[in-house]
C-alpha cells in the first residue's frame, strides 16, 4: 500500500507517480492533482495505518530493548599481578620472599647428671680407716684425711663435722680436711658427699 498516490498523465494517458510535477513520459505539466487522483479519505486512511504500523514497530523494539537480560558476569576474579592494598606487598610469588630463613630448632640431648655411688674417708696406710687413735703425749696435736669418690672426678659439694669438737676441731686444707685434736676422748668424723655418708672413730688419748 502506496503512501504517495499514481495520476495519469492528461496529455499521454500514462500513470507516474504523484511526487512528480511533469509527466516523465511527455513532459507535460501536471495540473492540480492530477487525473484519476484518489479521493483523499482512501489518501487519509492509507496514511493513519502506515503511522499505526510505524508506531506498533517502535513500541515493540523499546519493548525488547527494556526487557532483554543483562548476563551477569559475576565479580572480577582477583588478578594476581595486583598488590595488595593492605599489606603492601606483590602478591606475585617469588617476587618479595622472605630473606630471613625459618629457625630451626636443635635438640641437644644431655646426659643424666652423675650421682654419688660411694663415698670413703682417705687416711695414710699406717693407719686404720675406721678406727684412729692418737696419744697427745707423744705430741699428735693435728691429722690431715681426704674424700674419695666413686665415679672418680665428681665434682660435688662435700661436709665434714665431727660429733665432739671438745675431742677435735675440722679445719678445711688443699686436697680435703685437717683434724686438730683439743683434749682426750672419742668422737665421730662424719663425710657427706650427696646422699652418701662415711664415718670414722677419732680416739685422742691423753
Amino acid at each position: 500500500m502506496a503512501l504517495v498516490n499514481d495520476i495519469k498523465c492528461a496529455r499521454c494517458d500514462r500513470k507516474y507517480s504523484g511526487v512528480r510535477s511533469r509527466c516523465p513520459y511527455c513532459g507535460a505539466r501536471r495540473i492540480g492533482r492530477g487525473k484519476y487522483t484518489e479521493d483523499s479519505d482512501n489518501a487519509k486512511g492509507k496514511m493513519l495505518i502506515s503511522i499505526l504500523i510505524l508506531s506498533v514497530f517502535t513500541v515493540a523494539a523499546g519493548v525488547m530493548l527494556f526487557t532483554t537480560p543483562v548476563e551477569d558476569t559475576g565479580p572480577p576474579e582477583d588478578d594476581s599481578s595486583i598488590s595488595n592494598p593492605e599489606d603492601g606487598i606483590d602478591s606475585q610469588p617469588g617476587l618479595w620472599e622472605d630473606p630471613t630463613p625459618s629457625p630451626t630448632i636443635e635438640i641437644v640431648e644431655t646426659a643424666p647428671p652423675l650421682t654419688v655411688e660411694t663415698v670413703q674417708i682417705w687416711v695414710p696406710r699406717s693407719h686404720k680407716a675406721e678406727d684412729l687413735s692418737f696419744w697427745l703425749g707423744r705430741g699428735d696435736t693435728s691429722f690431715q684425711l681426704a674424700a674419695v669418690l666413686d665415679p672418680p672426678g665428681l665434682e660435688i659439694p662435700l661436709s665434714w663435722s665431727s660429733t665432739n669438737e671438745e675431742v677435735f676441731e675440722i679445719e678445711t686444707v688443699v686436697g680435703g680436711v685437717q683434724l686438730n685434736f683439743v683434749g682426750a676422748g672419742t668422737a665421730t668424723l662424719v663425710l657427706t658427699a650427696g646422699d652418701k655418708e662415711a664415718r670414722c672413730i677419732i680416739r685422742v688419748n691423753p
